[in-house]
């Protein structure tokens, strides 16, 4: 597997993502789906990334830049032909070292705080993120559950 920045500019990529939005508006309400379409990811703060075998793609995820030492873990998500096969986790792993590099301190994250985002909390925790209230810009939301991590 091999992660590397990515443009946002592939049909690949393109389908994923907007099978991810259209993932998080059958689960959460409008008004509480957080996840960022292709032209907001091209912004500046923020680094995209995506997980490869060969030409197929097998998963994304994104650190946005929130202040000098804190920045915000976005668009994480695996390709359905590639879940349970450690790309959530390894893409995690790959953000973390790039974070720490850039002098980053903390990872926060919202994610789906009800049954279809079980699978993502766990995987979360597993990794050390633990519960913590809103940051950034974002409100209290019984859909949101928001976790940040500490990196050492």
């Amino acid at each position: 597997m091999e992660i590397r920045i990515d443009d946002l500019r592939g049909a690949a990529i393109a389908a994923l993502l907007q099978l991810h939005l259209d993932e998080m508006h059958k689960h959460s309400p409008p008004e509480s789906v957080h996840a960022l379409d292709l032209e907001a990811l091209r912004h500046p703060s923020i680094t995209f990334w995506t997980a490869c075998e060969g030409d197929e793609l097998m998963g994304c995820g994104a650190l946005k830049q929130l202040t000098p030492t804190h920045a915000e873990l976005k668009s994480m998500r695996t390709a359905a032909g590639h879940m349970r096969k450690g790309v959530a986790r390894a893409l995690l792993h790959h953000i973390e070292v790039i974070a720490r590099a850039k002098g980053i301190r903390e990872i926060s994250l919202e994610t789906g705080s009800h049954a279809p985002f079980a699978a993502a909390q766990k995987l979360y925790r597993s990794e050390g993120f633990v519960a913590c209230g809103p940051f950034a810009d974002y409100a209290l939301d019984p859909y949101s559950l928001f976790m940040t991590k500490t990196l050492s």
